[in-house]
């Protein structure tokens, strides 16, 4: 098992995940991503949507979370 701080569980495969429900979810990939951040349209399984979220503490320049170049204004939008 491999955990990421900002993104999924890696979990060597085969996998069956028991969710509080009682319904079960199994996957026979050789590694499988685990939805840790519960934006997943595929939950439990991570489709990447933790992707769009923005880091905590990531600098408030541009769209992409780059610090603003020399010389140019951040937008105020």
């Amino acid at each position: 098992m491999v955990l990421n701080r900002e993104g999924p569980v890696l979990v060597e495969g085969p996998v069956e995940v028991v969710g509080d429900d009682g319904t079960t979810a199994r996957s026979d990939r050789f590694v499988v991503a685990l939805c840790t951040c519960r934006r997943s349209r595929a939950y439990p399984w991570c489709d990447t949507s933790h992707r769009r979220r923005k880091p905590a503490g990531s600098p408030q320049g541009s769209p992409d979370g780059r610090p603003p170049r020399e010389g140019e204004e951040e937008s105020r939008t």
